[in-house]
């Protein structure tokens, strides 16, 4: 017999569509809210504090004012770029220290100490430990007017500005702390160290680590002192290197994308352990013990005819002829071998099955009372059609085949029982 077409785990092509008709749904909506929004944005705009942008957060503002002071502006998107452009008379501002991949923050690294100025906006743990020896990064404080409290002639001529955001501290003596919040500067002024040379020496460098850049955006340039401590940070040499991290860079992972550990804060390492040991805690403390079956009372009993019509059902929702066929088939051979005399490990053997079941070889007189009872049934060929052949075509065929059994089944019992010796208490009466 040829495989069905379908079966009850084979979807018809309207269920599938039906089931999956929400989700693709979902997925054209996002698809187009996407590609919306690509559109809208796909004109002439820029990132956070990039000096040619206009918006709210860009920082086009202190370019201008800078710009009318004789300060040249210069915008590089690669770490070999800015430090080659380092130099005494530079100031090099990195707009997004954690950007930075582990390559960059070493070839940044160059620039400093070349005397001239680093500012390094709103950088965290891992790009403070990187770039500025001695110095850390601590948790940030509101952003809100503050005084400098501090003798840096720029943060004194600004007076109070909008400094707050990352918190720093530093073991050198000689940095000025600005703009304290609970005892921590959010501006951190670390000067280079001298080495002896006089003419070095007047052209000694610094490192400034803002702890937001908010006194940069657009909107927030003209409040307070910002203008003024902004334009004394990045006025205070003739050239301006306005550094902008890009995944383009060479030096930038490849393919433009950063791993996992750069992108993970610090302390990453501390927090899958201690989720680890949490994790098995919980697990030793929701453990079952282990220990002897329990029996256990089902809710309901469900009677054998009951289990039997779910089965037939199933199969003929399926066309399942053959797998019925089948189990009619094997559950009658192991019948009839038991009446036989046949092995339950040869009732599926057609070579030990058949010809018993044709000869019906019992001893003594009783032989030919057996044969007459299986007449119906005479013939190798016939037994063997009838217990081991095809699957059935039709339902029909399939619903003979089952009478068929069962007639046979019911005469070989019926001889079995007239073929039955006689037991020792039945020979002494």
């Amino acid at each position: 017999m040829s495989a069905p077409s379908g079966t009850s785990v084979s979807p018809t092509a309207r269920q599938l569509w039906t089931r999956a008709r929400g989700l693709l749904l979902a997925a054209a909506i996002l698809a187009m809210t996407g590609v919306a929004i690509a559109a809208v944005r796909s004109g002439d705009e820029y990132g956070l504090l990039d000096p040619r942008s206009t918006a709210a957060n860009g920082s086009k503002a202190i370019a201008q004012l800078l710009k009318a002071r004789g300060v040249d502006i210069k915008i590089v998107t690669t770490a070999a770029g800015a430090e080659k452009a380092a130099g005494p008379g530079t100031t090099v501002l990195v707009s997004d220290p954690e950007a930075l991949s582990r390559r960059q923050k070493a070839d940044l690294r160059g620039a400093l100490g070349q005397g001239g100025r680093t500012v390094l906006i709103a950088p965290g743990p891992s790009p403070t430990k990187a770039l500025v020896r001695g110095a850390k990064a601590a948790a940030p404080a509101d952003t809100q007017r503050t005084p400098p409290d501090c003798d840096f002639p720029a943060a004194e001529r600004a007076g109070d500005a909008e400094i707050g955001g990352l918190r720093y501290a530093v073991s050198d003596d000689r940095a000025d702390l600005c703009y304290l919040h609970q005892g921590l500067p959010s501006l951190l002024r670390i000067p280079d160290k001298p080495d002896g040379d006089s003419k070095r020496a007047r052209t000694q460098g610094d490192t400034v680590l803002l702890g937001t850049p908010q006194p940069l955006y657009n909107q927030r340039l003209d409040k307070h002192g910002n203008a003024s401590l902004m334009l004394q940070l990045l006025g205070s040499r003739p050239h301006l290197v306005w550094y902008l991290p890009s995944s383009a860079d060479a030096s930038a992972p490849q393919g433009g994308q950063r791993s996992f550990l750069d992108l993970a804060p610090e302390g990453w390492t501390w927090a899958t352990l201690q989720l680890s040991i949490a994790a098995v805690l919980a697990a030793l403390w929701r453990v079952r013990r282990l220990g002897p079956l329990v029996p256990e009372q089902l809710p309901v009993s469900v009677r054998a005819s009951e289990t039997t019509e779910g089965r037939a059902r199933l199969y003929r929702q399926a066309n399942a002829r053959d797998r019925a066929a089948d189990a009619l088939r094997s559950a009658t051979r192991a019948r009839l071998a038991s009446l036989v005399g046949v092995s339950p490990a040869e009732a599926d053997s057609p070579q030990a099955l058949i010809p018993t079941l044709s000869t019906k070889a019992h001893p003594g007189a009783h032989a030919e009372a057996a044969a007459a009872a299986g007449a119906d049934f005479s013939g190798n060929a016939r037994l063997h059609s009838l217990l081991f052949g095809a699957a059935p075509a039709t339902d029909a065929d399939l619903v003979q085949l089952a009478d068929e059994l069962d007639h046979l089944e019911r005469r070989l019992s019926d001889a079995a029982s007239v073929t039955r010796l006689p037991t020792e208490k039945e020979r002494t009466q």
